[in-house]
């Protein structure tokens, strides 16, 4: 067990140029694998208005469907993906979660009817979903534990890259939304770069060479030795609840706030043509911008203190922001101001499930183990997307009363990282 503690040299003291290309790699497939998310919330009101002729009755169900779909995508690919990476290699399985993104993503531009879209947005799912549990376990593994907490906290923050780009993708495009979904085959040009220079980690290697026939490599990737070994199964399923929570809170409470732009904006008197731009560049640069730090500060924080007491102290802080940004605002500027520190704290957090989770197994289901906890979640999330929509829709109730409530959910957050192991100053798990 190493002693972070007593070393006084700063985190990037040490780290190899090798390391620093696989953070910049693994980073560079969040980045997109964020814009293909993100650009569907951003472009679907025109493209669904334009594949519906206009029902603005079916393009809010639709929406909303498609939305169940790509979560269930991003579900299955990481459980899918996530055990093959544990049991065939980091590389070949980033290679292919890549290639599947871009690729649908791509061929997005060229759909003419709502159920061509629908499977295109299962398939970039399952690429999406995938991709992360593989870039999060290589991250964690090739780093050692001084820097292990920073490092996946700049690889999960680089996630902002990505909501920037589908923001400016979003605005640059207008209604034209098919231009937005060919920028996404660009990732495919990372899988060059990955086959020739990305290696598979030593510590995966090493499980694959050990010839001692009790070692864990028949059991790379297994689910069955995830969930009913007491000594993973009970991290798997309060990773699964904590990334719920975390996932739940950012479709009802951290993405309201462009609706809660909107809202102000109009009651404010503001023309109805400059509603939406506004709302976006609120939303998606200055809301965004003010999450992209709250993701950068989670690790420093992490590694300082500890992972318990940083997701802690941010739920709970972002249980406090919320009633804030909701009532306190009276103009546009007030909200800009108020809008990043809404970001920070409620986004923040979920740097720490690329931290936190490849730290609670070990490496012969490292990425199974991160990909059922944060993929899991997805699904787990569905019902509180549900409950939100449901509760927004009400005809007496306001958006800034709605998400208040919904952020209750952050309380239920710090009762279950209490309750999870404390991983700071520890060698990962074998």
């Amino acid at each position: 067990m190493s002693s972070p503690q007593t070393d006084t040299t700063r985190w990037y003291s040490g780290i190899s140029r090798y390391q620093w290309l696989v953070l910049i790699i693994a980073s560079a497939g969040w980045v997109f694998d964020v814009y293909e998310g993100q650009i569907f919330n951003l472009t679907r009101g025109d493209m669904l208005s334009e594949l519906l002729d206009g029902d603005q009755a079916a393009v809010k169900g639709w929406g909303d469907r498609f939305l169940a779909i790509f979560l269930l995508g991003g579900t299955v690919g990481g459980l899918v993906f996530g055990s093959m990476a544990d049991r065939y290699g980091r590389r070949p399985i980033l290679i292919v979660t890549i290639l599947l993104y871009s690729v649908f993503s791509g061929l997005t531009y060229f759909a003419t009817d709502i159920y061509q879209v629908g499977v295109l947005r299962f398939l970039v799912a399952l690429g999406i979903g995938g991709e992360w549990a593989v870039a999060a376990s290589m991250v964690a593994e090739v780093f050692p534990s001084k820097a292990r907490a920073q490092a996946a906290g700049i690889f999960h923050a680089s996630s902002i890259l990505g909501t920037w780009l589908a923001a400016l993708a979003g605005i640059l495009v207008a209604t034209q939304w098919r231009y937005a979904y060919l920028l996404g085959v660009l990732p495919a040009l990372l899988i060059v770069w990955v086959r020739a220079s990305v290696k598979e980690p030593e510590r995966w290697q090493k499980q694959v060479d050990e010839d001692d026939p009790q070692s864990n490599k028949h059991l790379a990737g297994s689910f069955r030795d995830l969930l009913l070994n007491p000594r993973w199964s009970g991290r798997a399923f309060g990773g699964l609840l904590l990334a719920a929570v975390g996932l739940g809170t950012f479709w009802s409470v951290t993405v309201a706030g462009q609706d809660l732009v909107k809202e102000l904006l109009l009651r404010t008197g503001t023309a109805a043509e400059d509603v939406g731009a506004m709302a976006k560049f609120a939303y998606g640069i200055v809301q965004a911008s003010g999450g992209g730090l709250g993701l950068l500060a989670f690790g420093p924080i992490a590694a300082r203190f500890g992972r318990k007491p940083a997701f802690v102290g941010f739920q709970l802080l972002a249980l406090l922001i919320v009633p804030v940004v909701c009532f306190v605002p009276q103009s546009y500027t007030q909200m800009l101001f108020i809008l990043p520190v809404f970001g920070f704290l409620t986004l923040g957090m979920h740097a720490g499930y690329a931290i936190y989770f490849p730290e609670l197994f070990p490496t012969h289901l490292r990425a199974t183990g991160a990909s059922f906890c944060f993929n899991g979640g997805r699904m787990l999330a569905v019902p509180v997307l549900l409950f939100s929509g449901w509760l927004k829709e009400q005809p007496d109730m306001q958006l800034r009363y709605a998400v208040p409530g919904l952020s209750t959910l952050f309380l239920v957050g710090v009762v279950i990282i209490l309750m999870m192991p404390e991983t700071r100053n520890q060698e990962l798990p074998e």
